[in-house]
């Protein structure tokens, strides 16, 4: 028995070398896609690591890179009526003690803190912060009661 011309298996045999190219053509265009983005996905990671370590430095700089720094002092309201009470605010890094002179109550190291004034007259207050290495620092603002 011969087979006829345009048997399912005959056309099944024409077409497969078709089939085979285009399968493997799909498969390396979906292995590109796959690698592009793997790449680009990549390279947004080393940007982003980048950035961070970048704003890492930036905060450690900031903070005082293990050195004793007084980060922030003032004062909410600088300007207050005579009678009327006010904040002090600071903000040290790497103290051990903090003071702050004109009898305001004892305080300690803090990354942001405030303690309450009440100034009879303007007055200058000085925030002093030390480390254990013997450091000291210092800052002073003034307090304008009117």
């Amino acid at each position: 028995m011969s087979q006829q011309p345009n048997s399912p298996i005959q056309i099944i045999r024409k077409m497969l070398p078709y089939t085979t190219a285009a399968a493997c053509l799909a498969l390396l265009y979906m292995a590109w896609v796959f690698y592009s983005r793997w790449s680009e996905n990549r390279e947004l990671q080393r940007q982003a690591d980048e950035e961070y370590i970048a704003q890492a430095r930036k905060t450690s700089e900031m903070y005082g890179s293990g050195q004793l720094k007084i980060l922030l002092f003032y004062a909410v309201p600088p300007v207050v009526a005579r009678g009327e009470s006010s904040q002090l605010c600071y903000s040290v890094a790497n103290a051990t003690t903090v003071t702050i002179d004109h009898g305001v109550e004892a305080i300690k190291p803090s990354l942001s803190r405030c303690v309450p004034i009440k100034p009879a007259r303007s007055t200058t207050y000085t925030l002093s912060a030390a480390d254990d290495k013997r450091n000291h620092a210092s800052q002073s603002l003034n307090v304008e009661v009117r």
